[in-house]
């Protein structure tokens, strides 16, 4: 199967720049799995495709503000750095342009003249051009983060020299996001308020989360001509206790599992094959890469966005929709067709499809 077997066209207009103005206000498609159908709706009536008993999993990772603008100690020439992951304690992988004229040994300073500010040094430059800088003051490195730090964007949304607002601050988090890691959001729990998750407990679902810290790696762009040549980015993840016996009691009550994102589904499944089927609490690094033909052992049903012409979220979602065989992508796609006709909203901030 060739990468461009998941290519689509989309009018640029469709790409949702900001959030709806109220976070559960978004469009729904319903996907049927057996037949390639196609309903539409509303978000919130998610909670009447929904039964008593069914498992809801979500990703309860946040986003840091992990966009640094500053310069090199000996140069006032603008140097940006975007966090990736905490090798070691004082000590992150990072992002930096402009990325050839930084070199290890280099220092790099962030903040505001007159304002709180840290600085780091540039450690070593691996082969994809990311460095390993160690900050000066780890101790309060978490905090001063807080202040200087920008919510980084994916590159489809446009907000200049500036970036994120504070609208973007606020609605580019899940509200239920506890665990600061990722990069990007996991962004199908964006359409989730209080009160929509209140009538779903209230209903009798029950919703427990996984954690998986979102990678840029997320962003990248599918270099290879074939899908199997891919090769996947790797993540952090956790599943706690309460999550795995919630998950074994619905195997053995066929009960269903509903992922909430392209996330948590990589979790459920890395979980799946890693103890044949029956969840136990674990943590680990996940490169899982999900596309078609894939069996699925663990998740039942999927609420995810819509996602980029051939990337490996819209490989993981033509799997999904026909696990029986090779029709999921065609039926995707169809789908999709749908979707640009009746206008929906792609990708981060856009609507939602609920495959089951």
């Amino acid at each position: 199967m060739r990468v461009s077997d998941f290519d689509f066209e989309l009018p640029a207009e469709l790409i949702a720049q900001h959030p709806a103005p109220e976070r559960d206000g978004s469009r729904l498609m319903r996907f049927d799995r057996a037949s390639g159908a196609c309903a539409h709706g509303r978000f919130t009536d998610l909670v009447d495709h929904l039964e008593a008993g069914d498992v809801l999993v979500m990703n309860d990772s946040r986003v840091i503000p992990a966009r640094l603008l500053g310069h090199k100690a000996d140069s006032p020439g603008r140097v940006e750095l975007l966090l990736l992951e905490e090798a070691r304690p004082g000590c992150w992988w990072a992002m930096v342009r402009p990325g050839k004229r930084i070199r290890p040994g280099a220092r790099l300073c962030f903040g505001e003249a007159g304002g709180p500010g840290m600085a780091c040094e540039v450690l070593e430059k691996n082969p994809e051009g990311h460095v390993l800088v160690a900050w000066e003051d780890s101790g309060g490195f978490w905090q001063t983060l807080q202040h200087i730090g920008r919510i980084p964007l994916p590159p489809y949304i446009e907000r200049g020299d500036a970036g994120a607002t504070g609208e973007d601050a606020e609605r580019y988090q899940t509200v239920y996001g506890t665990r600061a890691g990722s990069v990007a959001a996991p962004t199908a729990g964006l359409h989730f308020t209080g009160r929509v998750l209140e009538a779903l407990r209230s209903k009798g679902v029950r919703c427990h989360r996984v954690t998986l810290h979102v990678g840029a790696g997320t962003f990248l762009p599918v270099k290879a001509e074939r899908v199997s040549d891919h090769a996947m980015h790797e993540e952090r993840y956790e599943l706690g206790e309460e999550t795995a016996g919630a998950l074994r009691e619905a195997r053995a009550a066929g009960r269903r599992v509903i992922a909430v994102g392209t996330t948590s589904m990589r979790v459920l499944e890395t979980v799946a094959q890693r103890f044949d089927g029956a969840p136990e609490p674990c943590s680990g690094r996940t490169r899982i890469f999900i596309h078609p033909p894939f069996r699925f052992r663990l998740v039942d049903g999927l609420l995810t966005n819509f996602h980029l012409p051939r990337s490996t979220l819209l490989m993981l979602i033509s799997a999904f929709a026909d696990p029986g065989g090779l029709a999921g992508r065609e039926r995707v796609l169809a789908a999709y067709a749908e979707a640009v006709r009746e206008r929906y909203r792609f990708f981060s901030y856009g609507d939602a499809m609920f495959l089951h």
